[in-house]
Formats: C-alpha cells, sequence, structure tokens
C-alpha cells in the first residue's frame, strides 16, 4: 500500500517554472516507478513522465525538452520540475506510482494515485 500526496501547484506565468512534489509513504519506494499524469478539463488523462528504478526517465512528447522528473529514495519523494510554462500546460497534476509491470505511459497500469494539484499557466 502506497499513499501519495502532490504539492507545488499554483499560478505562474507563461515562461515561468514551477516544481512539483510528490510524498509517498512506506518503506518500498524505491522499488516503484513513478510517474506524473495530467488531466484538462473535458480532456484525457496524459501522461507526462516517468522514473523507474534504476532512475531511466521517460517523457510524454509535449512536454519533452521542458520538464525534468526525479526522485529522492531518501526522502520517498518523486519531483517534477517544469520549466518554460505554456498555458496549455494547465491541468491538475497527478502523480502515480507501480509496483508491477506494463506500459508506463499508460495510466490503466499504475496502482495508486495521488489527489492531485492544480497548475494553472497564464498568457
Amino acid at each position: 500500500q502506497v499513499q501519495l500526496v502532490e504539492s507545488g501547484g499554483g499560478l505562474v506565468q507563461a515562461g515561468g517554472s514551477l516544481r512539483l512534489s510528490c510524498a509517498a509513504s512506506g518503506r518500498t519506494f524505491s522499488s516503484y516507478a513513478m510517474g506524473w499524469f495530467r488531466q484538462a478539463p473535458e480532456k484525457e488523462r496524459e501522461f507526462v513522465a516517468a522514473i523507474v528504478w534504476n532512475n531511466n526517465v521517460y517523457y510524454g512528447d509535449s512536454v519533452k525538452g521542458r520538464f525534468t522528473i526525479s526522485r529522492d529514495n531518501a526522502k520517498n519523494t518523486v519531483y517534477l520540475q517544469m520549466n518554460s510554462l505554456k498555458p496549455e500546460d494547465t491541468a491538475v497534476y497527478y502523480c502515480a506510482a507501480n509496483d508491477g509491470r506494463g506500459r508506463l505511459s499508460d495510466s490503466r497500469v499504475y496502482d495508486y494515485w495521488g489527489q492531485g494539484t492544480q497548475v494553472t499557466v497564464s498568457s
């Protein structure tokens, strides 16, 4: 069992930066693959980034080159550094944990989800 709590969302101007955090419970955090997804109103949930146990990272095409995912196993926390933000990045951002196998860009393979944090980018 894993509980996830996102923080760090807010309002930022286009071109600015924001850093999201996801704090996870459990002593086996380092064994999980962690992902970030986002969902805008009337849109389907979209893959943003994922990081696996060996620190290999993966990004969705829309954020590649602008966002960076990282993890600190000692703090049971995963981060999403978002730079060069655009209005189309506006969404609720969710972190998720996967203790199994599967295609990490598919939200259906994740076992645990946080409540989400709102990110709004103004033009």
